[in-house]
């Protein structure tokens, strides 16, 4: 019976967290979170190709100290 009741109490609160998250964060409206979606993804866009630059720019640079670090070294195949 007691691990009945702590699935209950367990239930009925996430049912009554969720609700309250629920009415909390719904949008306005349907447009206005069509834009908010836009804004985001091509914020989110803008920072993935940051990131992707600044990555290639290290990998260029590690490339670029590998090549100069091994004049002068046979690799042997």
């Amino acid at each position: 019976m007691k691990k009945f009741f702590s699935f209950f109490a367990g239930t009925v609160m996430g049912a009554l967290v969720g609700a309250t998250l629920a009415l909390l964060l719904t949008p306005a409206s349907g447009k206005t979170l069509r834009g908010q979606i836009k804004e985001r993804f091509a914020a989110l866009q803008d920072e993935l190709a940051q990131a992707a630059a600044e990555r290639r720019a290290e990998l260029e640079e590690y490339l670029a100290n590998l090549r100069e670090s091994s004049h002068g070294i046979e690799i042997e195949k």
